[in-house]
């Protein structure tokens, strides 16, 4: 088996852990509603989920272990997926923020960071940012 194999194995597996973690946190509230199913598809197709490890991530009873990428930048991006799939329904719960805090933290963001980030993430999703704040994110 060639090495490229392996790797590409092994990078289909952390994507096939953070599609389960998106999962979890769609079915946090007890329902997956067609705006989170609609967004869940979209990354099923990002990240290359085939139907039957959709349907397997689908059970209630399977847990996925969280697979921390190294890059500073790979994590975050992963928090902003998680969020997008959060707000899918315009709505936070108490589990959902609970489950996005636990997320931060198992993506090895230090309790305290998890916490500014996730309250900045809020306020940029929630639409509730200082106008400075929205100039700087229009111009970069």
């Amino acid at each position: 088996m060639p090495i490229l194999d392996l790797y590409e194995h092994g990078e289909q597996r952390k994507n096939l852990a953070h599609f389960a973690t998106l999962a979890t946190l769609a079915a946090a509230d007890g329902i997956i509603t067609e705006e989170e199913k609609a967004i869940l598809d979209k990354f099923a197709f990002k990240l290359n989920i085939t139907d039957a490890e959709y349907k397997e991530v689908m059970k209630e009873e399977n847990k996925y272990p969280i697979e921390t990428p190294h890059s500073g930048e790979k994590r975050l991006k992963r928090l902003f997926d998680f969020f997008k799939m959060a707000f899918a329904d315009r709505s936070i719960d108490d589990d959902q923020e609970k489950l996005i805090e636990k997320y931060a933290i198992g993506l090895g963001y230090s309790p305290e960071n998890a916490a500014a980030i996730i309250k900045k993430s809020f306020d940029i999703f929630c639409g509730k940012i200082a106008f400075e704040d929205y100039q700087y994110l229009l111009e970069k």
